[in-house]
């Protein structure tokens, strides 16, 4: 049996940035069909900058992606926790950790599996949290998860297993406003949920990051600092301005009192529908023009909107990107 081959941590030479990333991949490893070398070579193409594989309730695949990184590709080490009442994201765990999963919402375990990985510092993310097949909705509560799974694959489909991407979207922005009260909000994430080929980067997360490395990405999910998009076409900025200050995704925007303005920037979007949202909810739409780039404005301040995100949607519905919140005090 060959020795392990686990990929490095950190990808040399690249600094802060934004960086492109499908954080949910299976393999031949669990119930994929592609192999390691295949899905490395799709990330490539895709234009993804990183992702991390995520077989179901396993780590043997952690050893075969060593060779398949490299510079321009770092890959995360995790796994897809499939319990009986729903599926997690491990993310950054440790070479050959695996996380317990046969368990369900009434043995009421979940909390010490995820102060597992977070002891090893790592993410933990709702997976497809309104898949429509056994174990697959999501029926713990967000607390003590980092991230929530809001795109899982493409955003509509005929298959029938296919997760409720709009449901989820719909369920976190409705909590948002009461978790920014509250002092802590989860971000929202998209990943492919690869199986076969030419899924990979369908949906995938942009991420700032101080470096492309585990920790840095992490850090980046973790606070917010991302956007989600279908494809590496969409380009997507969003910043709120209020007297000289300004602030991006993920932020914290004081305005001082002050009006303040959010100005989102999209690119690869052709005749698409760009709206903003806040505590109340879709409050401004403007198109885009047949070339897919341009840029929409909204006037607003602190006490109307506590925070602004924003969503990119094509003429008939299907999301384009769509934005963590810039938060506004």
């Amino acid at each position: 049996m060959p020795e392990p081959d686990f990929p490095p941590t950190r990808a040399a030479g690249r600094g802060r940035g934004w960086y492109r990333g499908d954080c949910h991949v299976h393999s031949v490893y669990s119930d994929g069909e592609l192999t390691p070398e295949q899905l490395a070579a799709g990330a490539r193409a895709a234009g993804l900058d990183f992702l991390a594989t995520t077989e179901h309730n396993a780590s043997e695949a952690h050893g075969a992606w060593g060779r398949h990184a490299g510079d321009d590709l770092l890959v995360i080490l995790g796994e897809e926790v499939t319990t009986r009442t729903g599926h997690w994201l491990a993310l950054g765990i440790g070479a050959g950790q695996v996380v317990g999963w046969d368990y369900g919402v009434r043995e009421e375990t979940l909390q010490r599996h995820l102060d597992e990985v977070h002891s090893a510092g790592g993410l933990c993310v709702a997976a497809h949290p309104h898949a429509p097949y056994a174990s697959g909705t999501f029926m713990y509560p967000y607390q003590g998860l980092d991230a929530v799974e809001v795109w899982n694959g493409p955003w509509s489909s005929d298959v029938p297993w296919q997760a409720d991407n709009e449901t989820a979207l719909a369920e976190w922005g409705r909590a948002l406003a009461a978790d920014i009260h509250g002092g802590r909000w989860r971000p929202a994430v998209g990943n492919s949920d690869t199986h076969l080929d030419g899924q990979i980067g369908v949906a995938h997360t942009v991420v700032l990051a101080e470096e492309l490395s585990t920790d840095a990405i992490l850090t980046g999910i973790r606070a917010g600092r991302s956007w989600i998009a279908e494809s590496a076409a969409v380009e997507l900025s969003l910043t709120v301005s209020a007297g000289s200050h300004s602030a991006g995704i993920g932020e914290r925007l004081a305005t001082g009192g002050e009006p303040a303005v959010a100005r989102a920037d999209v690119r690869g979007v052709p005749s698409g529908i760009v709206s903003f949202h806040t505590v109340q909810g879709k409050v401004h739409r403007a198109p885009l023009p047949d070339t897919g780039e341009g840029t929409v404005q909204w006037h607003t301040d602190a006490e109307e909107s506590a925070f602004i995100r924003v969503e990119v949607r094509h003429p008939e519905g299907h999301m384009a990107a769509l934005s963590n919140p810039i938060i506004l005090t």
